[in-house]
């Protein structure tokens, strides 16, 4: 059984942030079963609200009709989670910051330190990018740190649900 981490309410705008709590920026992000399985486990570690970027697919289509991969792979976890979409992740990260929330990109670069080290903040915003080139320059030039994944074997990286998952329960368990 998994238990339910009670949420904090907050004001129509919901940015009134309280400690501990935990936000999802997903930086285009092509398959919508990677967003889903996203807020499936979002759900399960307690993420407040997740920030779809660019041409990251929304569980609710242009239309205005539920996008179907997202839904069954989050077994309704898109319909309780809240949402956002933005074209813009500058502007995402900005807003978050003035909240005081830490930003932290989830990337391998030359200044990255390892999430077997990293002290996850009271407040933070971890940023998932896109499957191949990973998360923007500018994401990565806005964010208060970069935190990378310790790799071991032959492959240098792992799929960005999988990751949001390693990641999302640093920290808990």
């Amino acid at each position: 059984m998994v238990a339910k981490i009670n949420t904090i309410g907050c004001n129509s705008t919901c940015f009134c942030y309280s400690s501990g709590m935990k936000f999802l920026i997903l930086e285009n992000i092509r398959s919508a079963y990677n967003v889903g399985a996203i807020f499936r486990t979002a759900d399960a570690t307690g993420v407040k609200k997740i920030f779809l970027v660019g041409y990251t697919p929304t569980p609710i289509d242009r239309f205005g009709r539920m996008q179907k991969e997202i839904s069954k792979t989050s077994l309704g976890a898109s319909e309780e989670i809240e949402w956002e979409h933005s074209n813009d992740v500058g502007e995402v990260i900005e807003k978050l910051k003035t909240e005081k929330i830490t930003v932290v990109a989830i990337e391998q670069t030359k200044q990255s330190v390892s999430l077997a080290t990293f002290k996850v903040p009271e407040s933070v915003a971890y940023i998932m990018g896109n499957e191949v080139g990973g998360v923007s320059d500018e994401a990565l030039a806005l964010s208060d740190v970069v935190v990378d994944l310790p790799m071991l074997g032959q492959k240098e990286s792992l799929n960005v649900s999988v990751t949001a998952g390693v990641v999302l329960y640093h920290g808990l368990v």
